[in-house]
């Protein structure tokens, strides 16, 4: 994740992990907010089945995503054209 960006984006994949960039700043959970309902609105999921795990105060996240697969993920991402 990388904040503060000119503007909410997935940036491809980085070392096996999704890089998203994301305008909203890492103050207050703002950051975090942010990432959350982009991948709801990607994945066109719940904003409700989307859950931070871990890495609440880093850039590397593991978030949980209910009812949706890695390929779900991959093939709503287009993560295979990248």
């Amino acid at each position: 994740m990388q904040p503060r960006a000119s503007r909410t984006e997935l940036a491809g994949l980085h070392g096996g992990a999704l890089r998203v960039r994301l305008a909203a700043p890492p103050v207050d959970g703002a950051a975090n907010d942010a990432l959350l309902r982009y991948l709801a609105e990607a994945l066109d999921v719940p904003r409700a089945t989307i859950a931070l795990l871990s890495g609440h105060s880093g850039r590397r996240k593991v978030v949980e995503i209910l009812g949706v697969t890695a390929a779900d993920v991959s093939r709503a991402l287009q993560l295979g054209e990248r």
